[in-house]
């Protein structure tokens, strides 16, 4: 049975905006510490896990993150912000790999099939994976999703699709 999201009220709210706004800074450990002082049984909350996975991926923890990710994946299966997390962070977490994080972002995609980011991304998972004529598919489908211009500029200066920039260049 999943526990009801409880109303985060001051002073917990002041660490929770304390938290973002170092974290906007650029200093995790204070955005850490601010979490820190959240009382323990808002932690779980989904509004306190999400930026605490901000706050781990900037540390480039992943592992901690990709969990923070799968826990709000679970609380909000809906939000595509944490499936995205989720890939994102398993990865690179140790264990993790480009494989499993197409396994997340291939479920995502039958959940938001009209999200051009998810769509963009397993582009390029299968590009890192070799698969170079699904990865132009999958372009294709986030160009059709999210626009012809946004998209091509991303790509092309996206690193993970650089075996693909020549035919990205004449789309």
């Amino acid at each position: 049975m999943e526990k009801p999201v409880e109303q985060i009220e001051p002073p917990d709210t002041h660490h929770l905006l304390a938290a973002q706004g170092w974290l906007e800074l650029g200093n995790i450990i204070e955005a850490e510490g601010e979490l820190d002082e959240i009382a323990p049984q808002l932690r779980d909350q989904p509004a306190v896990l999400s930026v605490r996975y901000e706050v781990s991926a900037k540390a480039k923890k992943w592992d901690v993150a990709a969990e923070i990710a799968g826990r709000l994946v679970k609380l909000k299966p809906d939000q595509l912000s944490g499936w995205i997390g989720q890939a994102y962070a398993t990865r690179r977490k140790s264990g993790g790999g480009i494989a499993d994080a197409k396994r997340i972002l291939t479920e995502a995609e039958t959940k938001f099939p009209g999200e051009y980011l998810v769509r963009y991304n397993l582009a390029c998972y299968e590009c890192q994976l070799g698969n170079l004529k699904e990865a132009m598919k999958w372009l294709e489908k986030a160009i059709a999703a999210g626009g012809k211009k946004e998209i091509q500029t991303m790509a092309l200066d996206d690193p993970d699709l650089k075996p693909l920039w020549r035919e990205i260049a004449k789309i």
